[in-house]
């Protein structure tokens, strides 16, 4: 599904690039996120592995704004290149989980999770605890490139990857 607005695709972009930033790792993808405020100020950044190997993009980015109590995410949007997780090996909350502790309004994503590490259902966990989320799955192959460490190389890869 492609959807999203101008600036919601170079938000994203963004995102995607700074994905590039992660270790690389056979254990994880290479994920960037960004929150943005309602006026297109961003609020916090992160990247897979960020601060510790465990991390994910949207809990790095998320752990940056802990030190400012009291701000309200109700319209704020998080662009991550990949879908938010579901299911955690390394962690006892998922991204969704955290995302809408958060209240994060909206997110805007390029890549649902390949069904490679866990079967993740981001999308519709945070669409029914009322998050509005776009995907702009015309970017995803710029993700699938960045993450060919886990997903190996595209004459091996499944159809559609």
């Amino acid at each position: 599904m492609n959807g999203g607005t101008e600036q919601d695709r170079r938000w994203l972009r963004s995102a995607i690039e700074l994905s590039r930033l992660s270790p690389p790792s056979p254990t994880h993808y290479a994920v960037g996120a960004i929150i943005v405020d309602r006026y297109g100020v961003t609020l916090a950044t992160g990247y897979t592995g960020e601060t510790d190997p465990h991390h994910h993009a949207e809990e790095a980015a998320l752990t940056k704004l802990a030190a400012r109590p009291g701000l309200d995410l109700g319209r704020a949007t998080l662009y991550t290149s990949m879908e938010p997780c579901t299911i955690r090996r390394s962690r006892p909350d998922p991204c969704t989980d955290l995302l809408l502790d958060a209240g994060i309004a909206r997110v805007v994503l390029a890549l649902r999770e390949p069904l490679l590490f866990a079967d993740c259902d981001g999308v519709a966990t945070l669409r029914d605890g009322g998050v509005d989320v776009v995907e702009i799955s015309e970017l995803g192959h710029l993700v699938i490139a960045i993450n060919a460490h886990v997903l190996g190389p595209a004459d091996r890869r499944p159809n559609g990857w």
